[in-house]
């Protein structure tokens, strides 16, 4: 019943198709300055069937019903990522079609779904400039347009029965984005925040460049076999503190610029301010680590820590002044071949049989090491050693990433004298 009505929903009827050779001007809601999502014109670049809402950087897929359930037999059967992609697509969805109003040249969606369907497409655009501009990935390794499935019906069995709601992710085993239905969201759709689409952008990213696009890397599925996991633990934390980061930087480019509580205008005040990339006492406590070092991947939270790495490095930058250097660097640092110089997909590759060489020590090495501002590397040395409690001597010192400079912070009482 629910695939009906998502399908029914969104075949909208459109009296004629408009224009969709890029670039379109096209209404959008748009964060503003008084804190709300008003209608604002944009224009669309990338865009090639504005009706069909696809385009170099996105294609979104209506009505599609996804199916995860470790029981089912086809699930159980397949023997390859894409088998396994096919086993768990139930309903391949359908093109959507989104409905406007032409006035004085600028398309007025006329409805609320291509309202949401539109300001998707450019927040995904936005996330698509800032990694091709700011990350200086260029447009070919950004990959082919990324699927989005728009409102689909995703279950997944062994969590629940239910389908989910209220929530947007990269969900990697079958390498789409997915807007889901709202049920009990009461602020803005997710389709709608610039900053919360351009985290899961980044998902994407770090999939494609440290995972090397796997459906199932080796770093979760295979060190997650372990009763402790502190690889895969570290791996997922720093994901998700990356994405953050990414999400802060996208909204630099706004009218409202940036803005470190990006998730305040879609979630209520307790997992906004968790998540505020300002707030600056965030440490590693004996208890996270202990976590950190015991707990496997199922069982480990990775935001909490996750929130540490992108407080500690939003710190690095604003004290510098050069956040878009840093986040150039941290792509960077994603995988890189250079010999001497590994990247985290080459680090996590050298510990694929031994987990316990991707911590906190190395990992914070590769970032530094593909930082070349030194003012820029002394803060960054500064907040993790800091705030992930790394003793200074494993980082600082000759033959060491770290400036001498760089000792830490003080903002952490040490666990690690």
């Amino acid at each position: 019943m629910l695939r009906k009505a998502i399908v029914a929903t969104l075949a909208l009827s459109a009296a004629c198709a408009p224009d969709s050779q890029a670039p379109v001007k096209v209404q959008a809601l748009v964060l503003n300055s008084n804190g709300a999502y008003a209608p604002r014109e944009v224009e669309l670049t990338t865009i090639s069937d504005i009706v069909k809402m696809e385009g170099v950087v996105a294609k979104m897929i209506g009505g599609a019903r996804i199916r995860s359930d470790s029981q089912d037999p086809q699930v159980q059967n397949a023997q390859t990522p894409e088998a396994y992609a096919k086993a768990i697509i139930k309903g391949d969805g359908r093109d959507v079609t989104a409905s406007y109003i032409t006035q004085d040249g600028v398309l007025w969606p006329a409805d609320f779904h291509t309202w949401n369907l539109v300001t998707a497409y450019y927040n995904f655009e936005r996330a698509y400039d800032y990694f091709n501009k700011v990350a200086n990935i260029p447009a070919a390794d950004l990959g082919e347009p990324a699927t989005v499935y728009y409102f689909p019906e995703f279950t997944l069995v062994d969590t629940s029965p239910d389908a989910l709601k209220d929530n947007a992710l990269y969900f990697s085993p079958v390498q789409a984005f997915m807007v889901l239905p709202f049920d009990t969201l009461q602020k803005a759709p997710l389709a709608l925040n610039a900053g919360v689409m351009s985290h899961e952008y980044a998902h994407r990213i770090f999939n494609q460049k440290v995972y090397a696009g796997s459906p199932f890397p080796y770093q979760i599925a295979v060190w997650g076999q372990s009763p402790s996991s502190p690889g895969a633990n570290l791996i997922k934390s720093l994901d998700e503190g990356l994405a953050d980061y990414h999400g802060f930087g996208t909204t630099c480019d706004s009218p409202v610029g940036c803005d470190t509580r990006f998730f305040r205008t879609s979630f209520d005040d307790r997992l906004s301010d968790s998540r505020d990339l300002a707030k600056a006492d965030r440490c590693m406590d004996t208890v996270l680590l202990n976590d950190l070092n015991t707990l496997n991947v199922g069982a480990f939270d990775p935001y909490k820590l996750g929130s540490i790495i992108a407080s500690a490095l939003y710190q690095a930058g604003q004290s510098t002044g050069q956040h878009k250097t840093l986040q150039r660097a941290l792509v960077a640092a994603y995988s890189d071949e250079t010999s001497g110089n590994p990247g985290l997909a080459q680090l996590s590759r050298i510990a694929q049989n031994d987990q316990l060489i991707f911590n906190r020590t190395s990992v914070s090495a590769v970032l530094v090491n593909h930082i070349t501002d030194t003012p820029l590397k002394t803060a960054v040395c500064n907040e993790l050693i800091d705030h992930l409690q790394i003793p200074a001597a494993e980082l600082v010192g000759p033959g060491l990433p770290c400036p001498p400079e760089a000792q830490g912070g003080t903002t952490c009482a040490r666990i690690n004298p």
